[in-house]
């Protein structure tokens, strides 16, 4: 098939380019010239394990291109992708002002049967308005152009994005006409070579799907980091319920493990997004408020544990600190623990020293670019030496088992805050540190 992929973000790239993978040909679409001319170079503007390899090699096949010429893009195209950024508002609700921008331009350029298919984040009814911001720019033509809109959620994790996207758990499809179920159904068929799991249902319905299904997640999060301050105060091991309540298959294990909170680009957002659809629409989601709240104060519980062991004031101090990205496995760091907790340590007069096998950059230049007092190093023993403790907020794999003979002869006292849990099995205390964690 011939696909056109507007907006080259997280979204669009992998998605993009896993067709590609399939056979189809794709063009991806964006504004950005230095974005489009970078990826024809083979520069990828995002980190994702496999994503690189894969574009290169598609782009040597001449499967996939870059172009910042919409109506070139989908002069050819059966199914037009949009992927562009929701950017969360003010007021917590998705800013639709690209995706429209995007569908005014369909409108205005498209030159035979189209299927547009919404594969951003949207609030319900979204796609009401792509459809109509369509034919509006048809009627100005005088065209009487066949179209579909499509609603396609994306549920991929950002760090195997590409393993979840080529063998999906399910694709949802939303859509209003046969001839789009069946288009978008042999788009998809080979991705479920042993298994069937392409879902279909009205539109309104699938726009929901992406909003309910992040949510739920971010639920369990927060519950489970409510239960881990709960067994703080009465004696209990979080760890333990975690494997107590996890064994019980209609609860399982995934999602449930106590930290620092969650960040990123979807759950944050997402959780904000739908409370305000629910406040527009009359009805106050008052768990889902409170999945938020428990998150924002998740995110200082580390900071606190500082705090009490170290007193208010951490003025002369330097913490070590392992982890920048929300998660491992990639560079985003939108909303990631680590930086409220370098900004509540800098306010009380401390200094940090950072390492990230990838985000790195991303604070510097981003989201801890007005820091003063943190110092990035390039490795994570480089940032022991001459640090009071040792914070851990990422679970990359380089951290999983280090080397704690080396961490205790580095460190100025060997005091371990862990915002992961890592360490829970490795029994520190009988090995002389003074260990701390969520839920013990």
């Amino acid at each position: 098939m011939n696909i056109a992929v507007i907006g080259s973000g997280y979204v669009g790239l992998v998605s993009g380019t896993c067709f590609a993978e399939m056979g189809n040909k794709v063009t991806c679409v964006d504004i950005d010239q230095n974005k489009i001319q970078k990826l024809e170079e083979g520069i990828i503007p995002i980190f994702e394990p496999g994503l690189e390899q894969m574009v290169l090699k598609n782009v040597k096949n001449e499967n996939l291109f870059f172009t910042t010429n919409l109506g070139e893009a989908i002069s050819d195209a059966e199914i037009v992708f949009i992927a562009v950024g929701t950017p969360m508002g003010d007021d917590g609700s998705a800013d639709l002002q690209y995706v429209l921008a995007v569908a005014k331009s369909i409108g205005e350029t498209m030159q035979k049967r189209l299927i547009v298919v919404d594969k951003s984040t949207v609030p319900i009814g979204t796609a009401d308005k792509v459809k109509a911001t369509i034919q509006a720019e048809l009627d100005k033509r005088e065209s009487d152009l066949e179209f579909s809109v499509v609603s396609n959620p994306e549920f991929l994790k950002e760090g195997a994005a590409i393993d979840d996207f080529m063998k999906p758990d399910r694709v949802v499809i939303g859509a209003d006409s046969e001839y789009a179920f069946d288009l978008m159904k042999q788009l998809y068929s080979p991705f479920f070579r042993t298994h069937d799991r392409f879902i279909t249902m009205d539109i309104r319905s699938a726009e929901m799907t992406k909003y309910a299904a992040n949510t739920m997640l971010a639920t369990k999060i927060s519950f489970m980091n409510e239960i881990a301050n709960i067994c703080e105060r009465v004696g209990a091991d979080a760890n333990m319920v975690r494997i107590g309540i996890g064994s019980d298959k209609r609860i399982g294990y995934s999602f449930i493990y106590p930290g620092a909170g969650y960040g990123g680009s979807c759950f944050p957002k997402d959780v904000k997004a739908l409370k305000k659809i629910a406040e527009e629409n009359g009805y106050k989601a008052n768990l889902i408020e409170s999945v938020e709240n428990v998150n924002d104060a998740q995110k200082l519980v580390i900071a606190h544990k500082i705090v009490k062991r170290f007193g208010e004031d951490l003025s002369g101090m330097t913490f070590g600190l392992w982890g920048l990205a929300f998660k491992p496995g990639t560079d985003d760091m939108r909303e990631a623990p680590a930086i409220y907790i370098v900004k509540e340590l800098e306010k009380r007069g401390a200094k940090v020293k950072a390492y990230d096998p990838k985000a790195i950059e991303e604070a510097k230049e981003f989201y801890l670019k007005d820091a003063k007092n943190i110092t990035y190093c390039s490795s994570k023993y480089e940032v022991l030496q001459g640090s009071d403790a040792l914070i851990l907020l990422t679970e990359w794999k380089e951290f999983r088992s280090p080397d704690f003979v080396e961490i205790k002869q580095q460190l100025k006292n060997p005091i371990i805050f862990d915002g992961r849990n890592q360490y829970n099995a490795f029994n520190l205390e009988e090995k002389g540190f003074e260990y701390f964690q969520i839920g013990k």
